[in-house]
């Protein structure tokens, strides 16, 4: 959610962007931004939809907010994501660029270990809409996400929530896909939708996992008791990186203004929205996730200096005349400000909230 802060008291903010560090200071509270490292997710396809692979460090042009940004780290699909030197070094065709080199002060997290290692990997969050839009169907949405969980094999770990007014923890991110799908078949059919109240907090909750995360919705109708604004959950989960797929039915769709918020919002992400008639193309729905997480483009970069403290928009490209190719990846992100005390120390955050937000 976008923060508002009361200036009533003084406070003071300090802001870090990338190798600049940018202050302005009253006496009072005190709020850090720390953006050391931008993560982003990349669908590659052609004309026809089809995945490119295959693609290089140097075959993607990034800009914030037109600077251009050098690659820090680069993966592919469900292999490891890497540095860029060292991919560079497996291709003699195409050497490494010392600018590259990440920044040795910021170059491991905050367990000791790489950030190469610390990013691999996917987390996938499932959130499924148990309201009362939901009493059709009911079963067969159960068996779809079952399915789909049980084919994640290469994602590191799989959380399921469910929501109707509340949001439901059913099953925490575990690698036990045997516990997640206990708490998909353990889910009854509730009251009024807040789905934006939900989605909020599922992406609150996935920004504060190190490494690749995606939120997948399975909603069967509109919210009707949120008090969150859909616009607030988009821009949290692109400032978090974290792409939203959703996956609607038939009844969703015939309710225009929720089929395109649904579909500005997984465009905003990176994500993207799917409408289903029946329960087999809910199946294939998820069977088209699944295929579009094996498929994605990790890049990461170390942001250079920025004065922009606000929204900071993102464009990916691919190097040379490619024009029948197209690239899928969230637009933008904004710093979030973290609160701590005198004595205390701020968590990295590479744009996303602390967990003091939750």
């Amino acid at each position: 959610m976008t923060k508002r802060i009361s200036f009533i008291l003084p406070i003071v903010f300090v802001f870090l962007s990338g190798t600049g560090t940018h202050t302005m200071a009253q006496q009072g509270a005190q709020f850090q931004v720390s953006v050391d490292l931008v993560q982003l997710n990349v669908a590659v396809t052609d004309n026809k939809g089809n995945y490119v692979t295959g693609l290089k460090p140097t075959d993607f042009v990034i800009t914030e907010d037109g600077i251009g940004e050098k690659l820090a780290f680069f993966g592919e699909g469900n292999g490891p994501t890497r540095s860029v030197i060292d991919v560079a070094a497996e291709d003699p065709s195409k050497p490494a660029n010392a600018s590259y080199v990440p920044r040795p002060e910021t170059g491991t997290s905050e367990s000791g270990d790489s950030l190469s290692a610390a990013i691999a990997g996917a987390n996938v969050y499932i959130l499924f809409d148990t309201s009362n839009y939901m009493y059709r169907g009911f079963v067969f949405a159960q068996d779809a996400i079952s399915d789909f969980v049980r084919s994640l094999e290469k994602a590191d770990k799989v959380a399921f929530y469910s929501y109707s007014r509340d949001l439901s923890r059913a099953s925490s991110l575990t690698a036990d896909r045997n516990e997640v799908v206990r708490g998909v078949r353990t889910t009854v059919a509730g009251d009024d939708a807040a789905l934006y109240n939900s989605l909020l907090l599922t992406v609150k909750d996935a920004a504060q996992v190190m490494g690749r995360k995606v939120v997948v919705v399975f909603s069967n109708g509109p919210d009707n008791t949120s008090v969150v604004p859909p616009e607030d959950v988009a821009e949290l989960a692109q400032s978090a990186g974290i792409p939203i797929y959703m996956i609607s039915t038939r009844e969703a769709r015939l309710e225009p203004v929720s089929t395109a918020v649904f579909e500005r919002m997984t465009a905003a992400t990176g994500g993207k929205a799917y409408f289903s008639k029946n329960w087999r193309d809910e199946r294939k729905a998820f069977e088209s996730i699944r295929d579009d997480l094996g498929h994605l483009y990790s890049l990461s970069y170390y942001p250079k200096a920025n004065p922009n403290h606000g929204w900071r928009n993102i464009t990916v490209k691919l190097a040379g005349e490619r024009k029948n190719l197209h690239v899928r990846t969230r637009n933008g992100y904004r710093p979030q400000p973290n609160r701590y005390s005198g004595s205390g120390t701020v968590a990295e955050v590479s744009g996303r909230p602390n967990s003091s937000d939750r």
